[in-house]
């Protein structure tokens, strides 16, 4: 695959391709790649190179096929994630795209990365679990804080003030 911007004809006959092995699904050009269960739609973008392209739609389609549809906190967003990518990995093989493991592994930083940020203490630093899909709480300091529900979203804090009793 090149690492140059793919031509409109070789990406629609990819999406062609996927679209005709796919039927239940719709594909179509927009600004970010995601699955939306609500309209059965993988969007993908079309200002990136062959292999990213083949390989986000491979993904959204992966999420497609297993049902993904919500995710009740960060970790399960990551299962979701990693469930997703080896699906793709495995669909690939039968277009002869190889998704590797380092590329598999570097998308998944990315989450890791945001799981950090998300769920370190803004008073103490230290790392916890998730409270609920908006709230976390230090079990060392007891500062509760709250995230975005949002994936993409910079993981802003706002620290809620605990009342002792």
């Amino acid at each position: 695959m090149g690492a140059t911007t793919l031509s409109n004809n070789r990406a629609k006959t990819f999406v062609a391709r996927l679209s005709g092995d796919y039927p239940d699904f719709k594909f179509r050009a927009g600004r970010e790649e995601h699955w939306s269960p609500q309209s059965n739609t993988i969007t993908f973008t079309l200002d990136q190179n062959e292999q990213q392209l083949c390989f986000g739609l491979l993904h959204e389609l992966a999420h497609a096929l297993l049902g993904h549809a919500n995710y009740k906190g960060d970790f399960e967003l990551i299962k979701l994630e990693a469930q997703a990518w080896e699906l793709a990995s495995t669909i690939g093989k039968k277009y002869s795209i190889e998704i590797t493991e380092d590329h598999i592994q570097a998308c998944l930083d990315t989450y890791r990365d945001w799981l950090h940020r998300r769920s370190t203490c803004p008073t103490c630093a230290m790392h916890v679990l998730q409270r609920d899909t908006t709230t976390y709480q230090c079990f060392n300091c007891q500062s509760i804080w709250q995230v975005s529900s949002g994936r993409f979203v910079r993981p802003y804090r706002k620290t809620i003030k605990i009342k002792h009793v």
